[in-house]
């Protein structure tokens, strides 16, 4: 019997949000609210219809190319759709048919998109032994422990549509990660994630009980005093901080949209702010978002203290994965992001990789210009 036709068509926000209401893992990415946030993009839930039956959303955000009323087209992490019934099946053009036809009416010239199904996994063991080993450079030179059927046939299924992946600069994708590294938590107790641990990460949050670390969840009123320390710890580490009235965007947006869609922690120590982080959730999948530390007091571990916080309560809320985003793939020791990979090994977890983020030239040459605009602004 043959499947029915679908068509995409944009859907009203109360539908969106209902649609990922039940779903066990939806990005925070692809929630209305983080359409609000990225202001410098034009926003559109969407949904795929089967006749009158809505079948699967996303968040599409348009940014519009300089001079010209064109737009690239985004779906970050998303979009939400039955992917392994769409990989076991074969018919992804079926799905992304429809799609390119509702951007392109909206003036798109390009599409990026960027499905959260997992391709390979390596396990916690697998990491430890591959970054021991001095031969071994990246993730790519270490067998998987998983290796996932839907995720191969996904990626097959887009090279021959013609979608090809971004380009990669400094060992981190153009928009999304590829590679992160979560912690499973379902059906586990706090005892059990803390077995998981390695010593140095027990020793360092015993440390922060024994210092008086204390953890404690924040406010709007909070951000300004987060966001000082966020700018402390982007000079520190040489990276570009967002401003302000980014968080400030961004809380008001999604704490409006669902009270625990976002949460402020900060972790003091005698009065003294030593840690901040965010921590973001929708359904069972929390994920750790934004952290800073500042560089004075860093041997009473507030950072540690602050995650082992959030991760507590990802496990009090009934959440099955506690995701650190991202890592890169090196393993190599005199790379700089080897001590992120680290960092985050010695919660016990493992990393994963996604299908990653996918392109569709739509008007070749206007893609061509724009890819290139966007590498000059950097």
């Amino acid at each position: 019997m043959q499947a029915p036709a679908l068509a995409v068509r944009e859907i009203s926000t109360e539908q969106h949000l209902a649609a990922i209401q039940d779903r066990s893992s939806v990005s925070f990415l692809q929630t209305p609210a983080w359409g609000v946030v990225k202001r410098d993009w034009r926003s559109q839930p969407v949904g795929w219809f089967a006749g009158d039956t809505l079948v699967g959303v996303g968040l599409v955000l348009y940014r519009q190319a300089p001079r010209v009323r064109r737009y690239f087209a985004y779906i970050p992490e998303g979009p939400s759709l039955d992917w392994a019934g769409i990989a076991a099946a074969g018919d992804l053009q079926r799905w992304l048919t429809p799609l390119v036809e509702h951007v392109k009416s909206q003036g798109a010239f390009g599409l990026r998109m960027g499905p959260m199904v997992i391709t390979r996994r390596w396990h916690n063991a697998t990491l430890k032994a591959a970054l021991a080993d001095p031969d071994v450079k990246r993730l790519d030179d270490v067998p998987a422990d998983e290796t996932t059927s839907g995720g191969a046939a996904l990626t097959r299924q887009l090279t021959d549509a013609g979608w090809r992946p971004p380009a990669i600069a400094d060992g981190f994708a153009a928009g999304q990660p590829r590679h992160v590294f979560q912690l499973p938590l379902e059906d586990r107790s706090e005892d059990d994630v803390l077995r998981g641990f390695n010593q140095l990460w027990r020793r360092n949050i015993k440390k922060a009980e024994k210092a008086g670390v204390t953890v404690t969840q924040g406010g709007a009123d909070d951000i300004p005093a987060f966001h000082e320390l966020y700018a402390e710890t982007a000079q520190r580490d040489g990276f570009t901080p967002r401003p302000i009235s980014y968080f400030q965007g961004m809380w008001e947006a999604m704490t409006a949209e669902a009270p625990d869609r976002l949460r402020l922690y900060l972790a003091h120590h005698d009065g003294d702010l030593v840690a901040a982080t965010t921590m973001t959730r929708v359904g069972a999948h929390a994920w750790y978002s934004y952290g800073a530390s500042s560089t004075a007091k860093r041997d009473v571990r507030g950072s540690n203290a602050v995650q082992w916080q959030m991760i507590r309560d990802a496990i009090a809320d009934g959440c099955a994965v506690y995701d650190l985003r991202g890592i890169t793939d090196t393993l190599a020791e005199d790379d700089p992001h080897a001590g992120l990979i680290r960092f985050k090994l010695g919660t016990g977890g493992h990393a994963v990789e996604y299908v990653g983020e996918w392109d569709l030239p739509i008007s070749r040459v206007l893609y061509s210009a724009f890819d290139l605009y966007m590498k000059r602004r950097g």
